[in-house]
C-alpha cells in the first residue's frame, strides 16, 4: 500500500514540476529570445521600491474616484508647442513611478520605463522596460480603422503635439499631452489626449474623431507589458481580458474578438502587465503575432463626429493592492489558484488569507526571508496534530508489517482472501492503512497555495534576505540553499518510519537528488520555504520519537499495536490486554 502511494507521489511531483524541464531537455521547447533590455541604453538607476505609492483610479483632475472618468482639455495657457506636424518629435513624460516617451508619428508609445523596478531582479540595474523594441508591429496606443476614406494610416501619420508639464511631482501632480491630426482633403480629424498623475501608473485617455465611418481599434501593440517570457509552469503569459464578467487568460491561436461588456484587455507576464480599461467598448481584441509575440486591444463602435472614446491605461507591476483598488478585477491576473493543470478555487481561497498573513508579518520583520520562516513555522504548528497522527500511523504500520508480509505470502494466490485477512488485521490492531497519507492530503491545498504565493508574488522581487541572497525571486547564485535542502530531505527520509524493504529504501534515496537538481532553478524564497519546512519536520519527528519511542518500542516488542497510546486504566498489575489477533 505504502509503496504504491510513494510511487504515485513521485510520479505526480515529476509531472507537476518537471514537465517544462523535460521538454527543454528533449529540445522540444524553443530557446528563449534575447531579453528586451539588452538593446536598451541611457537609463537612470531606479529609486527605492519601498516608497512606491499605490496606484488608484483617478479622474483627469487627479482626484480618486470610482465613477467613470471625465476628461477635459488641458489648460491652454500652460501648453507649449512641441514641433510642427511635418517633423517627427519625441515627447517625454517623467513621473515619480515611470518615464514615458511618445512619438508624434502615430502618437504612439516608444518607451515606458518603471523607475522602481530593475531588470534581472537586481537593485541598481537598468529600469524595467515594458515596450517591446522589435519595431515590426504597430506601437502601443495606435489607432487602426478599416475606414477607406482615411488616406494615411492613423498609426503612422505625423501628429501635432502640445504639452503642459513634462515632469510631474507633488508640486505639479497632473500633466497633459495632446496629439492632433488633420486631413484637409478628407476632412478627417483625430485628437488623442493623455492625462498623467505623478503618483499613479494610471493614464486617462480621451480620443476624439471627426469624419471616420468605421469602427476604431485602440491597440496595446505587441508584447507591451511583457518584460520576459517565463519558462516556469505557474502563471500565464500573453493576452487576457474581462468581458461580461468572465476572465480569459489564454492567448488565441490567430486573432480573436470577444464582444460584450468589456472591462479590460491586457497583456501580461509573471510580474508586469499593460491594460486598457475602456469606458464603453464593443469588443476586446487579442492576436498571436508569432512565437512569444502577442498583441491586444479594444474595439470601439463607429464613433459619432465629436464623440469621445474614453479609457484608462495601466502599465506597471502586478501589485495585488494596486490592481484591486482599480476595482475592475485586474487582481485576478495574479493566479494564486494554480494546481497541476488548472486554477482551483480551493487553492485560491486558501492562498489569499496566507498572502495577507505574509504581508502582515512583513510589516514587523521588514525582511521577506525572515517572514517566510515565521510563516512556515506558523503553518507547521497549525498542522502539528495532523502530522502527529500521520507519524503514529506510519509507526503502527511498521510494527505490523511482518504480519502483513506473512499474509501476503500465505494468500498470494487468493487475492480475495488476502484482502479480507488484511482488513481483519488492520481492524484487530486498530490501524488505518491510509492514516499516514491522509493528513498530507489535507495539508496539500495549504502547501500548494504557499508555493504559488512565493512563486508568483512581485513582493519578493528585489527583496533581499541576508548575506549572498539579495533577491528572493531569483535562484540562489551559489546553490547553497538547494544543496542544504537536499541534505535535509535525506535526513528526513532516514528518520521517517517506513515499511519498505532495504532495496526500495535505497531507491528512494534518489528522490532528494532529483529534488535538489529541480530546486536549483527555483526562486530562493521558494527554496527557503521548502528548507524551513524540512527542518521543522525533522525537529518534530525527533521530538515525537523521544517522547513516544519507549511506548512504541514496548508495543512493537510485544506485538500489540493496540497498546500504543492505550489509556492507563486499561492496564493493571503489569499485565497487558491480549489483542484479538493473538
Amino acid at each position: 500500500m505504502e509503496k504504491r502511494i510513494i510511487v504515485f507521489l513521485i510520479v505526480s511531483l515529476a509531472v507537476i514540476i518537471g514537465y517544462d524541464f523535460l521538454l527543454k531537455g528533449m529540445g522540444l521547447m524553443p530557446p528563449p529570445e534575447p531579453t528586451q533590455e539588452a538593446a536598451r541604453t541611457d537609463r537612470e538607476a531606479p529609486a527605492d521600491k519601498a516608497t512606491a505609492p499605490q496606484a488608484i483610479p483617478t479622474n483627469s483632475a487627479g482626484v480618486a474616484t470610482d465613477s467613470p472618468i471625465e476628461l477635459t482639455s488641458p489648460p491652454a495657457v500652460t501648453q507649449s508647442e512641441k514641433g510642427l506636424a511635418g517633423e517627427e518629435q519625441t515627447i517625454e513624460v517623467d513621473t515619480e513611478l515611470f518615464r514615458a516617451k511618445f512619438s508624434n508619428r502615430g502618437a504612439v508609445l516608444k518607451s515606458w520605463e518603471l523607475k522602481r523596478y530593475s531588470t534581472a531582479g537586481e537593485q541598481g540595474g537598468q529600469p524595467v522596460q515594458l515596450v517591446y523594441s522589435g519595431g515590426r508591429f504597430k506601437g502601443p496606443l495606435s489607432l487602426v480603422t478599416s475606414d477607406q476614406t482615411v488616406t494615411t494610416d492613423l498609426g503612422t501619420a505625423l501628429y501635432h503635439v502640445t504639452q503642459d508639464v513634462p515632469q510631474l511631482d507633488t508640486a505639479h501632480p497632473v500633466g497633459h499631452v495632446t496629439f492632433r491630426y488633420h486631413d484637409v482633403q478628407k476632412k478627417i480629424d483625430v485628437e488623442k489626449q493623455f492625462t498623467f498623475h505623478h503618483d499613479s501608473y494610471v493614464v486617462d485617455i480621451a480620443i476624439r474623431t471627426q469624419g471616420l465611418t468605421a469602427p476604431v481599434d485602440v491597440t496595446l501593440g505587441t508584447n507591451f507589458g511583457i518584460v520576459e517570457w517565463g519558462e516556469g509552469f505557474i502563471g500565464l503569459m500573453g493576452s487576457a481580458s474581462l468581458v461580461d464578467d468572465k476572465v480569459l487568460k489564454e492567448t488565441p491561436e490567430g486573432e480573436a474578438e470577444r464582444k460584450g461588456d468589456v472591462k479590460w484587455s491586457a497583456i501580461q507576464d509573471k510580474y508586469f502587465l499593460s491594460v486598457l480599461m475602456p469606458q464603453k467598448a464593443a469588443a476586446a481584441l487579442a492576436k498571436k503575432e508569432g512565437d512569444k509575440l502577442v498583441s491586444a486591444g479594444v474595439r470601439f463602435a463607429t464613433p459619432a463626429n465629436g464623440s469621445t472614446m474614453a479609457m484608462q491605461l495601466y502599465a506597471g507591476p502586478k501589485e495585488y493592492d494596486t490592481l484591486k483598488l482599480l476595482n475592475v478585477g485586474l487582481e485576478d491576473t495574479i493566479d494564486f489558484g494554480w494546481f497541476v493543470f488548472g486554477s482551483w478555487g480551493l487553492v485560491k481561497a486558501v492562498a489569499k488569507p496566507i498572502f495577507y498573513v505574509l504581508r502582515f508579518l512583513y510589516e514587523f520583520t521588514h525582511n521577506y526571508g525572515i517572514t517566510i520562516i515565521l510563516l512556515t513555522l506558523s503553518i507547521k504548528l497549525m498542522f502539528v496534530p495532523l502530522q502527529y497522527k500521520s507519524y503514529k500511523s506510519m509507526k503502527q504500520m511498521q510494527v505490523i508489517q511482518p504480519k502483513v508480509l506473512a499474509l501476503q505470502t500465505k494468500f498470494k494466490d487468493d487475492r480475495e482472501r488476502l484482502n479480507k485477512e488484511l482488513i481483519k488485521l488492520y481492524k484487530d490492531h486498530k490501524v488505518n492503512p491510509v492514516g499516514g497519507c491522509l493528513p498530507m492530503v489535507l495539508q496539500m491545498p495549504v502547501f500548494v497555495a504557499l508555493f504559488n504565493i512565493l512563486y508568483m508574488t512581485i513582493d519578493l522581487r528585489q527583496a533581499p534576505f541576508m548575506l549572498w541572497i539579495t533577491d528572493l525571486s531569483v535562484q540562489d547564485p551559489y546553490y547553497v540553499l538547494p544543496i542544504v535542502m537536499g541534505a535535509t530531505m535525506v535526513i528526513q527520509q532516514k528518520i521517517t518510519p517506513t515499511t519498505m524493504d532495504p532495496t526500495q529504501a535505497k531507491i528512494m534515496l534518489f528522490l532528494p537528488v532529483f529534488m535538489t537538481f529541480l530546486f536549483v532553478n527555483f526562486p530562493a524564497g521558494l527554496v527557503l520555504y521548502w528548507l524551513t519546512n524540512n527542518v521543522l519536520t525533522i525537529t518534530q519527528q525527533v521530538v515525537t520519537e523521544r517522547l513516544f519511542a519507549k511506548k512504541w518500542q514496548v508495543a512493537a516488542a510485544q506485538g500489540d499495536v493496540a497498546l500504543i497510546d492505550e489509556p492507563k486504566e486499561q492496564k493493571s498489575n503489569g499485565k497487558r490486554r491480549n489483542s484479538p489477533a493473538e
